[in-house]
């Protein structure tokens, strides 16, 4: 029995056991807020680098601003082609040529018409001469029966002299076209297209040209915008162009126009990346950029474009967005990571403003390979810091608060917060730049109470004023 009961209680003590570690797995998981944020932050030179994504960007193809499109002359064929598609010509090179043999035997042929017009020209100008004479030596009442067969072959002869006249004339035209048997450029460019002996071009397009030639040296950017962005574009507007092979090689151009009679698919070959996931059937229209310098550029190049907001322009140093940048009086800070994978205040040192781009100077404590997050509120010292968006749980206590808020989250956010005290001069006006702090003399006792009351409250920050 003293055995049975030994069992027992060593069964009760092994549940119980159990039992307290999963309580305190379930405690430490549920128990701690600071436990399970985690705040996601960026490279320094990654956010500075790509203006954090702000601009959408536009897939787009370096195509030639003027073409020429070469058809038939008339029923001739093709006899021999000089050029394929992407060769480079000259002014004044061979294209293609005619095939003139069928040309020489017409002319051949119309040779023999007009000798034997002119013979019938000869043989009425004879007849003319021999019914003359007759009609003079002819008693007087039978001239007129010889005037009148006069009149009849002088109507022939004119009708015979106008036919010689007509094909003289077709004679010349065909020898003119035996000199433009060799077809040449008219300008420097490459070659496009060139259909084949039954019509099809070789790039599958249904152009009735025969071939087609770009012109080299004057290039400008094609693109593609889905109709539901087209807000974001317009004529005129300034766009800065990438290689995409050399993210720092750049262009500068201007939108020449945007076609909306020549709407397209999705499938087409030009998309713009703001709509890259797009599964819908909204139409994509082009849009076309004209270039300033088209230098180092090639014809068929895939590239890049986004409106220029001033980021092609170099600048030394970081400048960081003022959104990442936190001002508490008279300082400024970011939230950092401290290197350990834990968020710290860290201060900074500002320098210039560029008012434009809504960028400041980083001069101190701040490193293009610091990792740094987004200044939301509610951060505090100490949680931890992930460079893999996908660990972030936005179920955390610190994500809840974000949901919970009455106030909306906007980017004075990054400011001091709007129930901050503002900074006061002597005259009860706030001083623009300064967090300057309220003076006894200027404090009454409702101000005083009513400034308690908005002061937002964080044991971090408190210990980071002493």
């Amino acid at each position: 029995m003293d055995k049975k009961k030994k069992i027992i209680i060593g069964v009760v003590i092994a549940v119980v056991a159990v039992a307290a570690v999963i309580l305190s797995i379930v405690l430490a998981k549920g128990g701690g807020k600071k436990a399970k944020d985690k705040v996601y932050v960026e490279k320094v030179k990654t956010i500075c680098g790509n203006d954090a994504g702000t601009t959408n960007r536009f897939s787009g193809v370096v195509e030639a601003q003027d073409s020429w499109k070469i058809k038939l002359d008339g029923d001739k064929k093709v006899k021999e082609v000089f050029v394929k598609v992407g060769d480079e010509v000259k002014e004044g090179d061979q294209l293609f040529s005619y095939d003139m043999d069928e040309t020489n035997s017409q002319i051949e042929q119309a040779n023999l018409e007009l000798e034997s017009i002119t013979n019938e020209i000869n043989d009425y100008n004879s007849q003319i001469a021999t019914l003359s004479a007759e009609r003079d030596a002819a008693p007087e009442e039978a001239k007129f029966d010889y005037t009148t067969q006069i009149q009849s072959v002088q109507n022939d002869l004119k009708q015979s002299e106008y036919n010689r006249k007509s094909k003289q004339l077709e004679i010349d035209k065909m020898k003119q076209s035996l000199g433009d048997a060799v077809v040449t450029s008219k300008m420097a460019g490459v070659v496009k297209t060139v259909s084949s002996s039954n019509g099809d071009s070789d790039d599958g397009s249904s152009d009735d040209a025969f071939m087609t030639i770009l012109a080299t040296g004057s290039y400008r950017v094609k693109c593609m915008i889905n109709e539901q962005n087209m807000s974001e574009i317009s004529e005129g507007e300034q766009m800065l162009i990438h290689s995409r092979v050399d993210e720092d090689q750049t262009w500068n151009g201007t939108i020449s126009g945007i076609d909306m009679e020549s709407p397209q698919s999705n499938g087409d070959q030009y998309t713009d990346s703001s709509d890259s996931s797009d599964t819908t059937t909204s139409s994509k229209y082009p849009f076309y950029i004209n270039l300033e310098n088209s230098d180092g550029m090639m014809l068929g190049q895939h590239v890049f474009a986004e409106a220029d907001l001033g980021q092609g322009q170099k600048k030394k140093g970081i400048w960081l967005m003022e959104s990442y940048i936190v001002k508490e009086k008279k300082e400024a800070y970011v939230w950092a990571d401290n290197g350990k994978g834990k968020l710290e205040k860290r201060k900074v040192e500002l320098g210039k403003y560029d008012e434009e781009l809504g960028e400041y100077k980083i001069k101190s404590g701040l490193k293009k390979d610091d990792y740094i997050a987004w200044p939301m509120d509610g951060l505090y010292e100490g949680v931890e810091a992930v460079k893999n968006e996908s660990e972030v749980d936005y179920d955390a206590p610190l994500y809840k608060d974000q949901q919970d808020s009455t106030e909306p989250y906007t980017e004075d956010s990054a400011e001091p917060a709007d129930d901050a005290v503002e900074p006061m001069s002597g005259t009860g006006q706030p001083v623009d730049g300064v967090e300057a702090e309220p003076t006894e003399e200027t404090t009454t006792e409702e101000d005083g109470a009513a400034q308690d009351a908005e002061q937002p409250v964080d044991e971090n920050e408190t210990s980071g004023e002493e």
